[in-house]
């Protein structure tokens, strides 16, 4: 089987521990973050964020190590300067209007552009690499994969709260980054001339400058050779990271193997699949997706076991089978999104919310 490596990003909140509040204050952690971590750490449009990434890993045990030692890291720069590290991607009462841009020329030209959509761009994501070495084949995949996309964000659901109010929804984050040109669940191209057409078309008719303005939920990444998901909020808990990461990594190399083996899979059409993200977004695992061969509604929980079923074949291939058997520890505990909710319920503080988010962010780092 091809070696699938993976890449994985997390973008954290930087919060006084105290208050609770989102603190700007980038520029501190990363002076030093970068003589310990280099490249694997970097600032984001808004000063309150810090992004680290792991190297190409050949295993998702590499790819834990990886992510441990990152949170680790980044952690302990933010307790030198008395703060804290929050994985949630929304923040529980924050303002995007009290938070300050980075200073780079990248930002300030999302802003110019986009205006009041990029300022309120508060939220903070799980970005999966899967590498695919075949631009062709990446394509086939993607059209595949993009049917998982709704399944995967029920796993990692974790901004139920934005600016002080429960929306009652699983994932804010997603419906304030649909604001953005460019995103959600992307359609399917029938090769990769389709893909490489509709690209160009963009940049000669100068509604991009490149392919990194497609921010859709799943995308072949424009410069690494590999798959891109994007659809997950960041999970609190660096177990549920891990656990989506192997899962995401099966689910790609399934389809692989079934493409080469000339099997076919239903691709659907993404105002289908949109209706299914929709669902994620609302109930998360609470909630019934639609099963589209059956057209009928299935309980989230039942998919994601016959989506575990389906990878099955090849996770022992992949030497992921007890990262991927965390996944039943998800739907036993539930997500963030569900965690925090109940802080909230028992407690009716936002702050105790805030407090909740940074004990599990470090559990299982230290």
């Amino acid at each position: 089987m091809t070696n699938f490596t993976l890449g994985i990003e997390e973008e954290f909140q930087i919060v006084d521990p105290e208050t609770g509040d989102l603190r700007s204050r980038i520029s501190e952690i990363l002076e030093e973050g970068r003589l310990i971590l280099g490249e694997q750490v970097k600032a984001e449009m808004h000063q309150s964020m810090v992004e680290v990434g792991t190297g190409v890993c050949n295993h998702i045990q590499d790819a834990r190590r990886d992510v441990t030692h990152l949170r680790r890291t980044i952690s302990d720069l933010a307790r030198q300067q008395k703060l804290c590290i929050v994985a949630a991607s929304t923040h529980p009462f924050a303002h995007w209007g009290d938070q300050k841009i980075t200073e780079h020329e990248r930002y300030f030209k999302l802003v110019e552009d986009m205006q009041h959509i990029a300022r309120e761009l508060l939220i903070f994501g799980l970005h999966v690499h899967v590498g695919v070495d075949e631009r062709e084949l990446a394509i086939h995949i993607m059209n595949a994969a993009r049917y998982l996309l709704p399944h995967l964000l029920t796993l990692s659901t974790s901004s139920p709260f934005w600016m002080g109010i429960d929306t009652g929804l699983k994932s804010y984050r997603c419906e304030i980054f649909k604001k953005f040109p460019r995103t959600d669940i992307p359609d399917y191209f029938t090769s990769w001339g389709e893909y490489e057409s509709f690209v160009n078309l963009l940049i000669k008719t100068r509604c991009i400058d490149n392919g990194r303005r497609i921010w859709w939920d799943l995308r072949v990444h424009p410069v690494f050779p590999t798959l891109e998901f994007r659809i997950c909020d960041i999970p609190t808990r660096i177990d549920d990271t891990i656990a989506i990461a192997a899962l995401i990594q099966a689910i790609v190399a399934k389809l692989y193997k079934l493409i080469r083996l000339n099997l076919g899979f239903r691709l659907y059409r993404r105002a289908l699949i949109q209706e299914n993200k929709w669902r994620a977004v609302r109930y998360g695992l609470d909630g019934k997706l639609i099963d589209f061969g059956k057209q009928q509604e299935v309980p989230a929980p039942e998919l994601i076991h016959e989506l575990l079923a389906f990878v099955d074949d090849v996770v022992d291939e992949l030497g992921s089978r007890e990262e991927i058997n965390r996944v039943h520890d998800i739907l036993a505990r539930r997500t963030s999104a569900d965690r925090q909710r109940a802080v909230y319920q028992e407690t009716g503080d936002l702050k105790a919310v805030v407090q909740h988010l940074i004990r599990e962010t470090v559990e299982g780092v230290y």
